[in-house]
Formats: structure tokens, C-alpha cells, sequence
């Protein structure tokens, strides 16, 4: 299995990370399978389980975004994604809102996080590359 974050190269390094801290908190809750067994130390003190397959924070561009969660979603797999309106405002009821508002063909993503099977996941992500700060 495989779980990636594929995120607009654009974006301020702090918008990025925050993009891909809340689809892993949401992909984590979606499948909870993810959390690995705790991590126990040399003085048998337990640390949270983290994910073992790991989440690879990929750059697209943002136009890419769309098309990469779209087929996503026709190959089956799980998808997270975080519509541009959700870093225009810290009010959630305010980002729902901006939403519902918002034609379904005209949506941006500032990111999309897959998972699936490795096969069908690097099928639609093989030709983005590791995310480097603007």
C-alpha cells in the first residue's frame, strides 16, 4: 500500500506543510490502519505508533491537482483533498461556506493526499518528484 501527498509546488513553505498536516490527520482518521505499533525505547517507555509505510510530500503543479484527484478517485483509491478557500480563512464554518459556494468545476486544490495500492497510487504520482520550498 501506498499513502502520498501531492501538494501545489507554489505554495509558502508553512501553507505546504500545513496543507499536508491536515489530509494526513484526515487520512489517518479515514484509515485508521495506518498508525503503526508504538515505539518503545531503551527504558520501555511507549512513544505514539507512527505510519510505517511512510507519506512522501510530492510537488505539482496546481492546475495538476484536479486532474491527479480525479483519478484518483475513478482508480478506487482513498482520496483527502484541501480546497485552496481552506488557508483564506480560520473559521471553519466560513471555509465550509466558501465551499458550498463554489461549483464542483471550479474547486482548487492546494493538495491531495492518495491511498491505495502502491501499482495504482504511482500510476497517477510517478511524475511528480519530492516537494522543495519556493
Amino acid at each position: 500500500m501506498r499513502c502520498v501527498a501531492v501538494i501545489d509546488c507554489t505554495l509558502p513553505v508553512g501553507n505546504a506543510a500545513n496543507a499536508a498536516a491536515v489530509m494526513a490527520l484526515t487520512m489517518g482518521m479515514r484509515q485508521p490502519q495506518l498508525a503503526g505499533e508504538p515505539l518503545v525505547d531503551a527504558s520501555g517507555h511507549a512513544h505514539p505508533g507512527l505510519i510505517p509505510i511512510g507519506i512522501p510530500v510530492l510537488g505539482a503543479p496546481a492546475h495538476d491537482l484536479a486532474v491527479v484527484r480525479d483519478k484518483a478517485i475513478a482508480a478506487g483509491l482513498e482520496v483527502v483533498d484541501f480546497p485552496a478557500q481552506g488557508q483564506q480563512t480560520t473559521d471553519y464554518a466560513e471555509f465550509q461556506r466558501l465551499v458550498r459556494q463554489t461549483d464542483p468545476a471550479e474547486l482548487r486544490y492546494i493538495g491531495v493526499m492518495i491511498y491505495g495500492t502502491k501499482k495504482k497510487v504511482s500510476r497517477i504520482v510517478g511524475r511528480y518528484s519530492l516537494l522543495r520550498p519556493v
